[in-house]
């Protein structure tokens, strides 16, 4: 990782995308791609960690995805119980600090406990901040950060004028972290499919073809090298840009 950028991403965000067509390019069950995508999952954390990454936040589970098979659905959250399970107590020895967003309340009662367990476990670990978005959409979070702020209203702990951008963001499940810098997908998808929509407005986005499972530190520096090759603006010109790195 000698040749790696000086400048490099705050936060990063992953759509793990490509289990399922990994495993049936090898001939295998989805489920077998699932589990291929866990020790991709863990290489990528270590990696991100090892990097001096401050913030990695992956694409678990979304919204969308219980309207797949009922017993892929299943395996999943069979699956997330067990890698929970048996991580836990690595991440918190790298000191990675873990936290889960999404709807919980569409979890079962077994694995809510697990997540809490596992974020108390690790609150005051000073790494790496590891966020997993299980039962999470971009929409969802935009819609219950709505009606947590219409309810301060109508309760008048704020009132309508209050109401503002940085206000509604306070709402949002990312909140006390650092909006993404740059956002991986794999798999060859070349959109973001409800993940972190609030979040995404500036971040640089990169699309690899590679599938989630092959997915490995040198393919997390090209995207780093992407990423220190992008102007970020901010709305502002080039120009404005330059002068400020003067």
């Amino acid at each position: 990782m000698d040749d790696v950028p000086k400048d490099l991403p705050q936060h990063i965000a992953i759509i793990m995308d490509g289990n399922g067509r990994w495993a049936r390019s090898n001939g295998r069950p989805r489920h077998s791609g699932h589990r291929a995508g866990v020790t991709a999952t863990r290489n990528i954390v270590e990696a991100a960690a090892e990097l001096g990454i401050k913030a990695l936040t992956l694409f678990a589970f979304s919204s969308e995805n219980w309207n797949r098979p009922a017993d892929e659905v299943s395996s999943l959250m069979s699956l997330f119980l067990e890698v929970l399970q048996r991580e836990v107590d690595a991440l918190d020895k790298n000191s990675i600090r873990v936290r889960f967003i999404g709807a919980r309340s569409e979890l079962s009662e077994r694995l809510q406990r697990r997540l809490a367990s596992a974020e108390e476990q690790t609150a005051n670990n000073q790494g790496m901040q590891l966020v997993l978005a299980v039962a999470y959409g971009g929409r969802w979070d935009i819609v219950q950060a709505c009606q947590k702020l219409a309810l301060d209203v109508e309760q008048s702990r704020l009132s309508a004028g209050d109401v503002s951008e940085e206000r509604l963001a306070e709402y949002l499940s990312l909140v006390g972290t650092p909006p993404p810098d740059l956002l991986i997908r794999t798999g060859g998808e070349r959109r973001i499919s409800n993940f972190l929509l609030w979040d995404l407005a500036y971040t640089e986005l990169y699309f690899t073809d590679t599938l989630w499972p092959e997915f490995a530190a040198p393919d997390l520096e090209a995207g780093i090298h992407f990423f220190a090759g992008r102007e970020r603006r901010f709305g502002r010109t080039g120009e404005q840009v330059a002068d400020k790195k003067s």
